[in-house]
C-alpha cells in the first residue's frame, strides 16, 4: 500500500514545540499503520533564511502531500510596511490548498470549567462548531498604503457565499440542524449579499436547517451569555477570526482548540487556533493539547484513519480528567510530561 504523505510546516515560535508533540502523539497512536511525515521550512524563519515564508520546495510538498500539518507562524520583529509579512506565507497556502472551510469545534471540558472566566452554568451542555469562510473576504482582497492613508478591499462572491453555506448546512445535518448565520448586513454590502446566498440556500436546499442570522457585534455578546444555543456556526473570515478566539475563552485557553481546513476533496490543512506565542517559545510550556487534537483530525478527516484519531481524543480527555495541565490552564505540566501523559493513556 501507497504511504500516506503529510507535510509538515512547525513554522515559529512554540510551532516546532507542539508539532513535536503532535507528530509523537499520532505515531504512538498508528503503531504499524504507514504514514511519511516529511518538514519543510515556512514561516517567520524560512523567510529570514531564505527570503520566502513559503518557499518553492514548500509549496511542492504540499501540492504533493495527502494533508498538511501547521504548527503557528509569526515572529516578534517588527516589518518596515513594503515587506511582506510571514502570515501571507499562510494567506497563500490555504489559497493554492484552495480549503476554504475552516472547521473550529469548541465543546469545553467538565473538569476544566474553572479555567473560564465564564460561570459553569453558561458552559454546561456547549458544543459548537465553527465554520469560517477560509479564501475569501478582507484578508485575500486588495490592499493600498500611502503616506496618509491605507485601503484593505472586502470582496466577496456568490459562488464563495454557497460554497461554505453548503458546507456548514452538511456539517449540521449530522449534529442538530441548526445554523446560524453571522454577518453585518445593516452596515456592509458584502454582508447584505451573505445574508441573502444563505437565506437561499438553506430555503432551497436545506429545508430541514433552522437558520438563524446573527449580526457580528451580537454574537459577540450572546456567545458569551447563550453559548449552549448554538450549533454550527458559519461566517465569512475576519468575522470568524475574532470570534473562535473569543470562543476559546469557553474551553478555558486557546491551547484547546484544534481546527481543520477543508475543501470539496480529503486533502486539508490542519493547525491549532492559537499563534507563535514568541514570549514563551523555548521555555517548554506551551499547551501541546490544541496540536494534538488537530493532528487527530488530520488523521480522520483526510487519511480515514478513524480508530487512531477517536483513541487519540479519549486519551486527551483522560489525561485532562486526570489533572494534567500545563501552566494556560493553571497546572504545571511542561510540553512534553503533557505529551507523555497522553502517549501513556494511549492503551
Amino acid at each position: 500500500m501507497t504511504n500516506k504523505k503529510v507535510a509538515v510546516l512547525s513554522g515559529d515560535g512554540i510551532g516546532p514545540e507542539v508539532t513535536l508533540a503532535a507528530l509523537a502523539v499520532c505515531q504512538a497512536a498508528l503503531g504499524e499503520q504507514s504514514v511519511e511525515w516529511i518538514e519543510t521550512p515556512f514561516g517567520n524563519q524560512a523567510y529570514l533564511e531564505q527570503g520566502s515564508a513559503f518557499p518553492e520546495e514548500s509549496v511542492q510538498l504540499c501540492d504533493e502531500a495527502d494533508a498538511v500539518l501547521l504548527g503557528a507562524v509569526g515572529g516578534p520583529e517588527e516589518l518596515p510596511p513594503d515587506v511582506p509579512r510571514p502570515e501571507m506565507g499562510l494567506l497563500t497556502l490555504r489559497r493554492q490548498l484552495d480549503v476554504y472551510a475552516n472547521l473550529r469545534p469548541v465543546r469545553p471540558h467538565p473538569v476544566l470549567f474553572d479555567t473560564s472566566p465564564l460561570r459553569p452554568e453558561r458552559l454546561e451542555g456547549v458544543d459548537i462548531l465553527f465554520v469560517r469562510e477560509l479564501t475569501g473576504g478582507i484578508y485575500f482582497g486588495a490592499k493600498e498604503r500611502t503616506k496618509n492613508s491605507a485601503t484593505d478591499t472586502c470582496v466577496y462572491t456568490v459562488s464563495e457565499v454557497e460554497r461554505i453555506v453548503r458546507k456548514a448546512c452538511q456539517l449540521a445535518m449530522d449534529r442538530r440542524k441548526k445554523v446560524t448565520s453571522v454577518d453585518k448586513k445593516n452596515v456592509l454590502e458584502t454582508s447584505r449579499l451573505w445574508s441573502d446566498v444563505t437565506e437561499r440556500v438553506v430555503r432551497d436546499e436545506f429545508p430541514e436547517i433552522e437558520l438563524e442570522s446573527l449580526l457580528v457585534d451580537a454574537m459577540a455578546m450572546h456567545l458569551l451569555s447563550r453559548a449552549q444555543d448554538f450549533d454550527v456556526v458559519v461566517t465569512e473570515n475576519m468575522f470568524g477570526d475574532i470570534l473562535t478566539d473569543e470562543a476559546s475563552m469557553l474551553v478555558g485557553s486557546m491551547g484547546m482548540l484544534p481546527s481543520a481546513s477543508l475543501g470539496n476533496g480529503t486533502r486539508g490543512l490542519y493547525e491549532p487556533i492559537h499563534g507563535s506565542a514568541p514570549d514563551i517559545a523555548g521555555k517548554g510550556i506551551a499547551n501541546p493539547y490544541a496540536a494534538i487534537l488537530s493532528g487527530a483530525m488530520l488523521l480522520r478527516l483526510s487519511l480515514g484513519m478513524e480508530a487512531a484519531a477517536s483513541r487519540i481524543e479519549e486519551a486527551i480527555e483522560q489525561a485532562i480528567n486526570d489533572g494534567i495541565r500545563t501552566p494556560d490552564l493553571g497546572g504545571s505540566e511542561t510540553t512534553s510530561s503533557a505529551t507523555d501523559a497522553v502517549i501513556a493513556r494511549l492503551n
